[in-house]
């Protein structure tokens, strides 16, 4: 038997990087095909430890520094790269970022660089909605990758489920539960767990390589209106959940409300804009999500089971 491929796995403590590391281990095909390393900024710290203590090799690297990058990609087969737009709130360190992962694994001759992407708003719109930076950024990195000849598969994570908040409405004497977003009521939305499924994605993509070089993975549940992310949520509690109903919020309302939250004023254009382009135009740019579903050994989380999980709606009926 041929040793373990090394993939190298980036943010290998956050959601989906842990997720990815989670997913691999627990599987008896991919434990035995791959070996992980681990990218964490600190390997000394409990959570790096725990991994360690599995069999994942820990390491820092700095997506800012590409001979950080050679040295934390040096022997791998495979890279899962993830970047945070929103540590520094930048689409120009974002893609530089990005490029430097690239063009490091190009220099290395990785042989599959999964790259968490999205699509590029200002295009699908025609630049209707041309604030999305953080979608637009892992975009222009994913064209960047393609110019430039690395195997890669891009992984598009879809609307993430913890997005998905229902709460008593204070404007109401009953207080019934109501979901309140910037969007008609029948806007399809591609709900996505990512600490539990990045993984089950991730996984599938490494073990599928060939047939999936140059291509999208979707990875999302289902699309779900916001009815029918009600109609979930009065299934799951149905005592509590009675009279609950989706509020379309006015721009003006959403924005109010991230501003009270403490969000800058260019985090607010760009989180309404990102809701605003879904309806018409679509996450994903209206694609079906039948051959992204098809490489799963294991059946994405639903967003009722996801509910189910979460400490605020535990004591509810």
């Amino acid at each position: 038997m041929s040793a373990p491929k090394v993939v190298v796995v980036f943010g290998a403590t956050g959601q989906q990087g842990g997720s990815v590391v989670k997913s691999i281990l627990a599987d008896p095909v991919a434990s035995q095909q791959f070996k992980i390393r681990g990218i964490t900024r600190d390997p000394s710290k409990p959570n790096a430890q725990a991994l360690a203590a599995k069999g994942v090799e820990c390491v820092t690297g700095d997506l800012n520094s590409k001979e950080s990058l050679k040295e934390a990609l040096k022997g791998a087969f495979a890279v899962f790269a993830v970047t945070n737009y929103w540590e520094k709130m930048s689409k120009d360190v974002e893609e530089e970022q990005g490029r430097n992962v690239a063009d490091v694994s190009k220099e290395l001759g990785i042989q599959h660089l999964i790259w968490s992407s999205l699509l590029n708003i200002s295009d699908l719109t025609n630049g209707k909605f041309s604030g999305v930076y953080h979608f637009d950024s892992k975009a222009n990195v994913e064209e960047y990758i393609r110019s430039i000849g690395v195997p890669a598969t891009f992984f598009m994570p879809g609307f993430y489920m913890s997005n998905i908040s229902l709460r008593p409405n204070p404007e109401s004497e009953a207080h019934e539960y109501i979901f309140a977003m910037p969007f008609a009521p029948d806007t399809p939305i591609p709900l996505f767990d990512p600490g539990e499924d990045t993984g089950k994605f991730v996984k599938a993509i490494l073990l599928n390589r060939e047939g999936l070089l140059g291509k999208r993975v979707y990875a999302t549940t289902a699309y779900y209106t916001p009815e029918e992310i009600v109609e979930d949520f009065k299934k799951l509690k149905p005592v509590s959940g009675k009279g609950a109903h989706f509020v379309e919020l006015s721009p003006e309302k959403f924005t109010g409300a991230l501003a009270k939250a403490g969000l800058p004023e260019k985090a607010q254009v760009e989180l309404l804009e990102n809701m605003q382009f879904l309806h018409d135009f679509g996450y994903y740019g209206k694609a079906g999500l039948e051959e992204s579903h098809a490489i799963l050994s294991e059946k994405p989380t639903t967003l009722r089971e996801f509910l189910a999980k979460q400490p605020q709606y535990q004591a509810l009926e």
